[in-house]
């Protein structure tokens, strides 16, 4: 199919489109994996279940008209296909191409007849419709219009698609030099006309033209005085000077609860929007408003099968389009036929009209904005990898696979490669030399969960048990049995895959050889047709040379007088008390392996004895905290089963001893001293779960002071923010490596707490720390007992080292996670658990070879929760190229994200944030710049050219950059940052995508009769309908967002109240009530908890309220207060910079 012909395939735009109505996907093949969304909305298109035509009530953006410009007067319609250039595979322009015979849109009471005649030029905007793309080339190059940034071209007429005239330049602002053949509208052309005509016949918003559509704004209102910087509040924050009234709430004013999002580069950020008050930002001049509350369709059809923007580029326009009526809304018409003003243009998220400047007089100098949607978009990638891959499974059989998206619903089948699950790489396809991976700057990275779990449709690794002899192996690089080993001589020898060794097969494992070469037994060996696969470890893998006893948990609460006051020690010890019977335990064992004990503490630590031959506990006082020890050995650490009594005695006992505590001092490092000396007595690994409410300051070796200083942000200095203020910590943590003793950290602080200090000990160890930041029982509890819970069950490998083997040409040369390393190559864990990841990044030591390609092999060594020593192997091959094209092709998006995030975590420990972050933008610039260069066709610089696989690395880029680790708003504490920048140092793949890119979910388009979940929207204010209720979750917290003009029965059904005025901003989980809505929506809520390892925390927004700041953080497509970049104004920073390294 030519690119240019038009398809009739496709629904027409607009209308609702088959097969999105939102199917269910629970998180891969049926359960809930931590870190998996569900589905996403289709790409900027009308959300699925987006049924009505109809525009709506109080919808937020303003519909867009054309965004292209008229055709200039004389200037004719092309008449037949542009001429496009042929673009080599993978390679495809932003866009939609020119149609040789443009549709015309009906309006939506008619149907929609493929090939219908033409309706007149007073239409607002042609659409054009999409049937799916050619089989072979997935991708269309369409011509956008041209983005040249940075050089003024004030005087030179802009292309015909985009006008960035007239602007100083900014980054954000663009100004493009191009075949226009219109005029530069300019001050002396007179206001822009303020009627706009009704009656139009049009329900849904017409489709502009791809060319990434331009936003005329207004600089400066006169006599209107900008409001403070931190304007992305509310339209009641500060009042009009002009003294103008506040329009009185009507249908469709504009942005619920904003007037801006923050202000942009190079306007005010107070603008007023050429409509007249009468129709407002919001609203389309058009049939009544009924129906539907929710945002009007966003711009382009998720039509099936259409590739939007294939890799993202945004290049010349062809010449104006055919029918788009008269000028840009509200502009004056450049000597086309005079037709009816458009209806106001969708507005991008930097220039949202607030509500009063609605009556301003209009102004003069435009800017012309890039229209959101038409730049790659997050949820149509995720919902096309979704509609692609979700299907069939996935087979690792062959090499070098790039696996489906995180975000979508899969099933693996092990042949031969380790699961995704497992095992996630920045490309599957590596540079043959090393000199062709610094050009290209991509780094070389995976990213390893070696105990993940598993879907219940997918088998657990087999354990491989060969007896005394242990394991086979090479013999000089000790790689284990896996199936790219090569079988020679009738199977008498193999030759190691990873460094060509012979090595002579034991006879015990000897087996013959099939005409093909494969052993006999291949199918009956995991270890030779399985990519995961366990060996049971012998006495030779084990500390000291004998087998370990299994591991413990010891509990040590915090007695000091906040954690009794607030309730904290009470909810615990009640809690522990049914907790105990859900300790880990191996398949099919009656009751778990593990022994428990109990310590808790202030200034002393107080441990008790709880064997079951006694009536009472009995509790020992170690006062000398400068010198640890531990009082008592048999008595303990007991078997939670045969002690049941004496326990739960302790547990009834413990918050009545303390109740009139005045203690407040607490110390720390003893307490861990404590526990390890504890399971040194004992012999054993195991975990300790510590429970600390406050800074320790109480005389004892590890004291720490108050040092948060908010005035070192931003300068040479902030980087001690995040380091440990003493080394006491870092030994500390080296012996508890040692002795596999891990530690958990549950935190409840009411100020300043050192988590930087305090999380070193759980960072090394392999643990995890938990944060619940003025604690409150009636809102905080369910969330700590749901982590508190999850955190005793999740499986755990104690005493781990993990070691990753690669073959010859690459090796692994650096590690991000929570670990210990005391030599070049072995990863030491004192505990691993299930959710935690390893990152390692590999570099060139030789040159690599087309054929034979390149294996990496990760071996874990751990203790099982019964006390069994095991190895689990995880085997993958990658292809490797010499041609660029190929590397770009096969790299994974959200993989890279996941190990620059780290990196640049880990780097603001050394380096200023500053620089940290100009040298994540740099090296993307690179990665995209050696594409441009290399792998894209020759087209104009004023083109922005994007791999196909990495079209959204600037939108989740952007969004690193903007967290509060690299960005933090004044509200962000030291605490949060240095928990933040710890936490995503083990996330995996899943996590970050979501943590970075939060999930946005149209609550009020739900369907109560279907299990699925709403369509995701894009992460931007203007997004959301007053009218609408909405989800937002990262992973952390979940926000629901109600607004203003929500009807009174979804409010009643979901809340049980009467009105937006009543509902409570304290609610910590959403009430239980008798109706579909709020069933549906609570089993939301449920699914998402279950796709996430931490228990998220329920935030209630209101629209205008205070709140609402917080949750306008997460719209990370927006500006942001703190400074950070809009999408659209990134996107352009990008492509200046990649331009700088072009020339």
């Amino acid at each position: 199919m030519s690119v240019n012909q038009q398809a009739h395939t496709g629904p027409p735009y607009g209308q609702p489109q088959p097969g999105y109505q939102g199917y269910q996907q629970p998180a891969y093949g049926g359960q809930s994996l931590p870190g998996a969304p569900q589905q996403y909305g289709a790409y900027n298109g009308p959300m699925p279940g987006y049924q009505q035509p109809v525009p709506a009530q109080g919808s937020l953006r303003a519909p867009p008209t054309s965004g292209a410009p008229p055709p200039a007067s004389g200037a004719s319609h092309p008449s037949g296909p542009v001429a496009y250039s042929q673009f080599e595979h993978g390679d495809v322009q932003n866009g939609i191409p020119a149609s040789a015979a443009p549709v015309q849109r009906p309006p939506a009471s008619q149907p929609f007849l493929p090939g219908s005649a033409p309706t007149p030029v007073s239409q607002i905007s042609t659409f054009q419709q999409y049937g799916p793309p050619p089989a072979s080339v997935q991708q269309l190059r369409n011509h956008m219009a041209g983005m040249t940034i940075g050089s003024t071209a004030a005087s030179a007429p802009p292309p015909a698609g985009l006008g960035y005239a007239s602007v100083p330049p900014v980054s954000g602002s663009c100004s493009a030099t191009g075949s226009g053949l219109y005029t530069p509208y300019s001050a002396s052309q007179g206001p822009p006309p303020a009627s706009v005509s009704q009656g139009l016949p049009l329900a849904q918003p017409p489709f502009p033209a791809q060319t990434i559509p331009t936003q005329r704004l207004p600089a400066q209102v006169p006599g209107f005085t900008p409001p403070p910087p931190s304007a992305g509040v509310g339209p009641s924050s500060y009042p009009p000077t002009t003294g103008a009234p506040r329009p009185p709430a009507m249908p469709g004013p504009p942005l619920p609860g904003q007037t801006v999002a923050g202000p942009p580069s190079s306007q005010p950020n107070h603008v007023s929007s050429p409509p007249p008050p009468s129709t407002m930002a919001g609203l389309h001049p058009g049939p009544p408003m009924s129906g539907l509350h929710g945002p009007p369709p966003p711009t382009h059809p998720p039509q099936p099968g259409y590739p939007m923007q294939q890799n993202g580029s945004f290049g010349q326009m062809r010449g104006p389009q055919p029918n788009y009526g008269g000028a840009y809304p509200g502009a004056p018409n450049y000597g086309s036929p005079p037709g009816p003003p458009p209806p106001p243009k969708r507005l991008d998220p930097d220039s949202i009209p607030s509500p009063q400047l609605n009556e301003l007089p209009p102004q003069q100098k435009p800017r012309h904005r890039i229209d959101p949607d038409a730049i790659p978009s997050p949820i149509q990638v995720i919902e096309d990898d979704r509609n692609n891959r979700g299907s069939e499974p996935f087979v690792t059989g062959v090499r070098g696979q790039v696996p489906p998206l995180v975000t979508t619903n899969f099933l693996v089948k092990d042949q031969g490669n380790a699961s995704p699950r497992y095992i996630r790489c920045t490309s599957y396809n590596i540079p043959c030399t090393s000199d062709m991976a610094k050009q290209s700057q991509v780094p070389l990275a995976a990213v390893i969960k070696p105990l993940a779990t598993l879907p219940p449709d997918e088998t657990l690794p087999y354990l491989v048990d060969h007896g005394e002899s242990g394991p086979v192996r090479c013999n000089r690089c000790k790689a284990y049995m896996c199936p790219f080993m090569q079988f020679i001589e009738g199977g008498r020898r193999f030759q190691c895959c990873f460094c060509s060794c012979v090595t002579e097969v034991p006879p015990h494992y000897f087996q013959h050889l099939d005409h093909t070469g494969k052993r006999v037994d291949f199918y009956d060996r995991p270890e030779l047709s399985l990519g995961s696969y366990e060996f049971l470890a012998t006495v030779d893998y084990c500390k000291n040379n004998k087998f370990p006893i299994p591991p413990a948990f010891i509990f040590m609460i915090d007695v000091s007088y906040n954690a009794v006051k607030s309730g904290l020690v009470r909810l615990i010890c009640e809690e522990l008390k049914s907790l105990l019977d859900y300790l880990p335990r191996e398949g099919n064992m009656e009751e778990s392996a593990i022994r428990v004990g109990f310590v808790t503490y202030n200034k002393v630590l107080h441990f008790y004895n709880v064997k079951n031959s006694l009536a009472q506990p009995q509790m020992m006082v170690v006062s000398d905290v400068a010198d640890m020890f531990v009082p008592l050995l048999d008595g303990f650490l007991v078997n939670v089963n045969e002690s049941r009594t004496v326990i739960t005695s302790l547990l009834d006992q413990i918050p009545e001893m303390f109740a009139d505590t005045r203690e407040t001092e607490t110390v720390f490092a003893p307490v861990i001293q404590a526990g390890l000396e504890a399971l040194k007595a004992a012999e054993c690994a195991g975990k300790l779960f510590i429970f600390h409410t406050s800074l320790p300051i109480a005389e004892a070796p590890g004291k720490l002071k108050n040092r948060d200083d908010r005035k070192l942000v931003n300068t040479d200095k902030e980087k001690t923010l995040f380091q440990p203020q003493t080394s006491f910590y870092n030994n500390l943590a080296k012996d508890c490596v040692a002795q596999g003793c891990c530690v958990d950290l549950f935190l409840f602080p009411n100020q300043y707490l050192d988590v930087a200090t305090l999380g070193v000990v759980p960072y090394q160890t392999g643990g995890s720390i938990y944060k619940y930041a003025y604690f409150q029982l009636e809102t905080d509890q369910y969330r700590f007992l749901n982590d508190l819970r999850r955190d005793v069950q999740k499986e755990v490998g104690f005493d781990a080292v993990m070691r990753v083997r690669t073959s010859t040409g690459i090796r692994a040369t650096d590690f991000f996670g929570a670990f210990y390393m005391s030599n070049t190559t072995d990863v030491e864990m004192a505990g691993l658990d299930c959710d935690k990841t390893i990152t390692v990044e590999f570099k060139h030591d030789d040159k690599l070879s087309e054929d034979s390609g390149a294996l990496l092999q990760c071996a874990l060594l751990y203790t099982s929760c019964a006390g069994q020593r095991r190895l689990r192997i995880h085997n993958l091959s990658l292809n490797c190229c010499t041609q660029l094209a190929d590397l770009y092709r096969n790299c994974e998006t959200d993989t890279l994200i996941n190990y620059l995030a780290k990196y640049a975590y880990r780097g603001v420990l050394s380096s200023p944030v500053k620089t940290v972050r100009d040298a994540l933008i740099n090296q993307c610039a690179q990665i995209l710049a050696c594409y441009r260069k290399n792998c894209a066709s020759p087209s104009s610089a004023g083109q922005l050219i994007l791999p196909e696989c990495m079209k959204l690395l600037p939108v989740y880029l952007n969004c690193v950059l903007k967290s509060d680790v690299l960005q933090p708003g004044p509200e962000v504490t030291t605490d949060d940052r240095a928990y933040i920048r710890q936490l995503v140092t083990s996330m995996d793949v899943a996590e970050t995508n979501v943590f970075f890119y939060p999930r946005l979910l149209p609550l009020t388009k739900a369907d109560v009769d279907s299990d699925a979940l709403p369509a995701a929207i894009r992460n931007s204010e203007e997004r959301l309908s007053k009218g609408d209720i909405y989800l937002l979750e990262n992973g952390l917290n979940i926000f629901v967002w109600v607004g203003v003009s929500v009807q009174q029965s979804l409010i009643q059904n979901l809340f049980g109240v009467s009105s937006f005025s009543q509902i409570s901003n304290a609610l910590s989980t959403l009430p239980v009530l008798e109706n579909p809505f709020s069933k549906k929506v609570r089993s939301i809520v449920d699914v998402l908890q279950g796709q996430r390892s931490r228990y998220m925390k329920l935030i209630v927004v209101k629209q205008e309220d205070k709140l609402e700041m917080l949750f306008k953080h997460f719209l990370v497509e927006d500006k942001s207060l703190t400074g950070g970049a809009s999408y659209v104004d990134f996107l352009c920073h990008m492509h200046k910079e990649i331009r700088q390294l072009l020339s």
